[in-house]
């Protein structure tokens, strides 16, 4: 494996962290409760 390649996955592989923690971290500062969504197709409710 020569050295492009191996910084390619090492790469991908932050990437991939830096994604799921930005996805880990919006779930969970989501407030929970009850969201409720007006606009143009009407009144949407929906559980968190």
């Amino acid at each position: 494996m020569n050295r492009n390649s191996l910084y390619l996955v090492v790469g991908a592989l932050i990437v991939v962290v830096i994604g799921l923690g930005a996805y880990v971290y919006n779930e969970q500062t989501k407030p929970k409760g009850v969201e409720i969504k007006l606009d143009e197709s009407g009144v949407s409710i929906q559980e968190n």
